[in-house]
């Protein structure tokens, strides 16, 4: 097993592109080490920026939706940084967009896999890792308090539960000393989601709906992470952050 490093290291999934390239390049940035997963698309701009940070980098190559690749992943981060001290569950997705009276059983299982079973399987597989003082930091969204977009049921649905989890977990491990949040986006723009899934229509309508009158960049999100990691932070847990610029207030 390699030396326990100096430096704090955080495990991200999803981390190739969109909000979590921008969390794992800020998290770099600030000092720590970094376990990436990613799925769909390449890691090697992400990559890049982090070592160009002066940050180490295992990237791996996961399907969030199997728990026994979410496990060895974690071990290949303790087996090469031999430590753990934040953990972010950013890889999900609405998948495609299905009317309730048509929905298959497949697209139901699907959605709620890779939302809300993939964080279990990550927090389950870093639990006795993490160390006193940790930060788990869950990924859930607008769409779990306001019912998503048209066709969107399954990706409420499953980020409603990513926020119940979040909670029990808060108090489960809140005795270490670890504490646990969920941050919730709005429309955040320059990601894959809503270059697929939203017109420009909605986009538009989304914006003029704001308080801000601005879409939100995945820099907005990364900020919150970097709060949620801070000593400052230490006494915040089980709670929801809203990243919606006032679209919505809860």
């Amino acid at each position: 097993m390699a030396e326990t490093s100096s430096r704090p290291v955080a495990f991200i999934t999803g981390a190739a592109v969109g909000i979590g390239k921008r969390i794992a390049e800020r998290l770099a940035e600030s000092g720590y080490d970094i376990a990436l997963t990613y799925h769909s698309n390449p890691a090697d701009d992400v990559v890049k920026s982090i070592k160009k940070a002066g940050s180490d980098c295992l990237s791996m190559h996961v399907d969030v939706t199997d728990s026994a690749e979410v496990s060895s992943a974690v071990s290949a981060t303790i087996a090469r940084f031999s430590r753990l001290d934040l953990v972010i569950t950013n890889a999900g997705g609405l998948v495609a967009r299905h009317p309730a009276g048509t929905m298959s059983d497949e697209h139901w299982h699907t959605v709620i896999d890779v939302n809300l079973s993939s964080t279990f399987y990550v927090v389950r597989a870093a639990a006795e890792h993490l160390q006193p003082g940790g930060r788990i930091v869950t990924m859930s969204s607008l769409a779990a308090q306001n019912g998503g977009g048209d066709g969107a049921s399954a990706y409420a649905a499953s980020k409603a539960g990513v926020v119940g989890l979040t909670r029990a977990y808060a108090k489960e491990f809140g005795p270490r000393g670890v504490t646990v949040n969920t941050l919730s986006p709005g429309y955040i723009d320059d990601t894959p989601f809503h270059a697929t899934f939203s017109t420009d229509t909605a986009r538009e309508g989304m914006i003029a709906g704001a308080a801000m009158r601005r879409a939100g960049n995945p820099d907005d999100v990364a900020d919150a992470v970097l709060y949620l990691a801070s000593e400052g932070a230490s006494f915040v847990t089980g709670t929801v952050i809203d990243l919606n610029g006032g679209s919505y207030f809860s």
